[in-house]
């Protein structure tokens, strides 16, 4: 019998190589046996030498958070890029820049140090490319707060349908603005229409107004409950029950008090001056998430909010809220039925009045209607009372009409509000039964519209533009005019008089007709009269001249 068999000859032979293979494995670097083992290849990375695919523009760029010395430039790309805004006071001269190097697709830029009420010129774009940036990019930084100066600010009130109405009103109230600059505009709710999804928003607001208006003039906008998607829940972001709609992405609000006012710390509602305007933009729609109080639960952080802002903003020239839901409409919505609407009127505008707002201003009802300067009408439409409620029975058009002589405030006589819906910018609809609201001076179902608001030192102008182009509506109110003024002086010396008011001006003993004129009466008392061209405003000086 044979010492070894086939088998064990092969067995041995292999445990020799095996042997062989160890060894081997020792000497060998160890990456050099890990190539024979398969792998899954890891991701491949693409690298760029300082550059990245150039992104398209989908978004802007529009103009929000304003000041006097800064704004916000917010604009969205169809790929990742770096964030790089190039400005400068002079269009061929974009001489400052300010960068953000993360890979966004929308894009916050912030520019700060500006000097107010100036006019700058810009580009948006990454950091080797420029997305968009000619003559007609630039806005106006904001005067400064308290600051009298001519100032206009656009309202838009259910704007985001995406329709011809919609487009007819934008054009023609550019065309009302020509080549004067619009200082802001504010937007009252609804502001894309079903659901105020993000979507939606693209095309039925900010393709419709990226021309002519986002990229000029900022923006401060309200929200609707179409920009809430008509659901009821909180607007405070709360795990697990927060909200999360377009509206709180896509702009951004001044909530740290930087535009003026008292900081609310909550993007729902918020404060801001225009020169001696004070704006409050509040949401009549949300519920706070730690009560499910609404803005008209007088317990709630918005009016608490409210009050504070009001009470440390009593020298602020004129006051202006606004926000979605009315207090009185009988347009598409009644203002008898609906709870919101109600509960707003027998409670949450009594502390507005109290503190001596000077206009109210709400969309919601697709339609336009405008009050008198009235005050404390809390109930129903049937218990208005024109004698009553109406504290001035003037129209207010203030265009030489029968009583037609602006609302006028003084120190003594500070009451009074004037409430207008200015709903239809991008929607109309077929009115209540009741329509119109007899607190109401003028109300117009038939025709779309965008108001103005024009300041000018003591002076408030408000028209609202039809979708034809007309001035349906309008009227003025007036602070501290028809003053009597003495003035003593010796003689030789020149007097400067200045008429209270802004307008157009007819001195007696004088030919001159601008606001302010130099006189140099004889010895004695001479009395000069200035008076605007209606005959409703009237100034008196009195000036006495002495001999030594």
């Amino acid at each position: 019998m044979p010492l070894f068999t086939v088998s064990a000859t092969y067995e041995l032979i292999n445990i020799k190589w095996l042997r062989i293979i160890l060894f081997l494995s020792v000497l060998m670097p160890l990456d050099c046996l890990a190539q024979e083992v398969p792998t899954t290849p890891a991701p491949r990375v693409m690298r760029y030498r300082n550059k990245l695919p150039h992104p398209g523009l989908l978004r802007g760029p529009y103009l929000q958070a304003a000041t006097s010395t800064s704004m916000l430039i917010r604009w969205r790309t169809d790929a990742l890029s770096r964030s790089r805004v190039r400005y400068g006071t002079t269009a061929g001269n974009l001489d400052k820049m300010s960068s953000d190097s993360a890979l966004v697709l929308d894009h916050q830029v912030k520019l700060t140090g500006l000097l107010p009420r100036t006019k700058y010129y810009y580009s948006i774009g990454a950091f080797t490319d420029t997305l968009q940036g000619d003559e007609n990019n630039y806005f106006m930084t904001l005067p400064v707060p308290g600051e009298e100066g001519k100032y206009r600010i656009g309202i838009f009130g259910d704007c985001g349908t995406n329709n011809v109405q919609q487009r007819t009103v934008r054009d023609q109230f550019v065309k009302y603005l020509g080549n004067n600059y619009m200082d802001s505009w504010i937007l009252l709710g609804d502001n894309s229409y079903e659901n105020g999804t993000d979507a939606q928003y693209q095309p039925n607001f900010f393709n419709v107004y990226k021309d002519n208006l986002l990229k000029k003039y900022p923006l401060f906008p309200a929200p609707g409950n179409h920009d809430y998607g008509n659901i009821d829940f909180p607007y405070v972001n709360v795990p697990n029950r927060g909200y999360d709609i377009a509206y709180y992405q896509n702009f951004s609000m001044p909530i740290a008090g930087e535009s003026g006012g008292v900081p609310s710390n909550n993007p729902a509602f918020y404060s801001f001056d225009i020169g001696n305007i004070h704006f409050l933009s509040l949401d009549s729609y949300g519920r706070e998430s730690k009560s499910a109080y609404k803005m008209y639960d007088t317990l709630s952080e918005q009016a608490q909010w409210v009050k504070r802002d009001l009470e440390a903003n009593k020298n602020k020239g004129w006051v202006v809220a606004y926000w979605h839901h009315p207090p009185y409409t009988m347009g598409t919505h009644d203002s008898d039925k609906e709870a919101d609407l109600i509960k707003i009127r027998t409670d949450f505008i009594r502390i507005l009045e109290r503190y001596k707002v000077d206009l109210i201003i709400c969309g919601h009802s697709h339609v336009y209607e405008r009050s008198k300067l009235m005050q404390g009408h809390f109930g129903p439409e049937a218990t208005f009372n024109a004698k009553e409620h109406n504290l001035n029975q003037s129209t207010a058009l203030y265009n030489g009409t029968d009583n037609a002589c602006p609302y006028i405030k003084d120190a003594k006589n500070d009451a009074g509000t004037v409430y207008v819906v200015t709903g239809s910018a991008g929607k109309l609809g077929t009115p209540k039964a009741t329509y119109p609201h007899d607190a109401m001076f003028y109300s117009n179902a038939t025709m779309g519209g965008a108001s103005m608001l024009e300041v000018e030192g003591n002076r408030l102008d408000f028209k609202w533009i039809a979708a034809d182009g007309v001035i349906r509506d309008q009227f003025t109110m007036m602070k501290e005019v028809n003053k009597k003024t003495k003035i003593k002086v010796k003689r030789g010396k020149p007097v400067t008089l200045t008429a209270s008011f802004n307008g157009k001006y007819s001195w007696t003993n004088s030919p001159q007709t601008s606001k302010s004129i130099q006189v140099s009466p004889p010895v004695g008392t001479t009395t000069y009269t200035v008076k605007d061209q209606y005959n409703c405003v009237r100034d008196v000086f009195e000036v006495k001249v002495t001999r030594f």
